[in-house]
């Protein structure tokens, strides 16, 4: 583990990251994707969309104050990263209420380069993938 209880492995097509549920870790998460993804065509989207999921893990899952993963990958021509939370209850949303960042996903990715799904421990799997 280094420092802040983070643990995280790479090789030269996965990333792989457990960070805190508080709000600084949103910004650690866009650093370490950045770092990992190097000069990748989407970089800067797929920072911006793991950002996103992972401010949606720590304010609207049981991740605030647990944890929550983040993996990454890039194959030829496309990248994937996930965010698994700890789940619990979503907030619906007003629909005269202003967008939130999963509508920042949806823009970037179109209906279907993303989506979330339950995971076998209760938890919450958000993912999202982009071509060039």
């Amino acid at each position: 583990m280094s420092e802040g209880g983070h643990v995280s492995t790479a090789t030269a097509a996965t990333y792989q990251g457990t960070f805190r549920g508080r709000a600084g870790e949103a910004a650690r998460v866009r650093r370490e994707i950045t770092s990992y993804l190097g000069d990748c065509p989407v970089t800067a989207d797929i920072v911006l969309i793991a950002h996103e999921l992972a401010a949606n893990a720590i304010v609207h899952s049981r991740s605030r104050g647990g944890s929550f993963a983040v993996r990454c990958q890039v194959s030829p021509g496309a990248a994937r990263v996930e965010v698994e939370d700890m789940g619990g209850p979503w907030r619906p949303r007003k629909s005269d209420d202003r967008p939130h960042g999963l509508d920042i996903v949806q823009a970037l990715t179109g209906d279907s380069g993303w989506g979330t799904q339950a995971t076998g421990t209760g938890g919450r799997l958000t993912w999202a993938r982009l071509s060039w």
